[in-house]
């Protein structure tokens, strides 16, 4: 086996063995991140850039090594990006929420004063008839208000 074949064997295992773990987190109740994720997808593919490149000028475990520390670098900082965005849209929906929730409880209010504006005005109804009554029942010459 050549010096190549080797490095990538030992950056494929380094990478499937990292990646392999992650279903398995998200599993056992650790939600990952973006960050994390894009952190440990970043490492295994720098490993495996890496041991390319260091094989290509002579040391490959260097090349593992700087590839693996770059490639976690710029995936979690790719992750964190994607970890904002998903914060942002949390925060829209929580607003939206909210406010759904306060027009809510304003058209139960509007409901409930419309209810109440039906009531008074039946009660008005019923006044203007019991007086009506009245006058007819006196038979005084006086003008009902309503």
């Amino acid at each position: 086996m050549t010096h190549i074949n080797k490095s990538l064997a030992v950056a494929a295992i380094l990478a499937a063995f990292t990646l392999s773990g992650l279903p398995g987190c998200a599993s056992d109740g650790v939600q990952l991140n973006n960050t994390t994720t894009g952190a440990v997808a970043g490492t295994a593919l720098g490993a495996g850039l890496g041991a390319i490149v260091g094989n290509q000028t002579g040391n490959p475990g260097a090349g593992v090594a700087i590839g693996a520390g770059a490639g976690a670098l710029g995936g979690a900082l790719i992750g964190a990006q994607g970890d904002a965005q998903n914060s942002r849209a949390d925060e829209q929906e929580e607003r939206l929420r909210r406010q759904e929730e306060e027009l809510r409880r304003q058209r139960r209010e509007l409901d409930e004063l419309r209810g109440s504006r039906d009531y008074y005005r039946e009660s008005d109804r019923q006044q203007s008839n019991e007086n009506d009554r009245l006058h007819d029942d006196l038979g005084d010459d006086f003008s009902s208000p309503y």
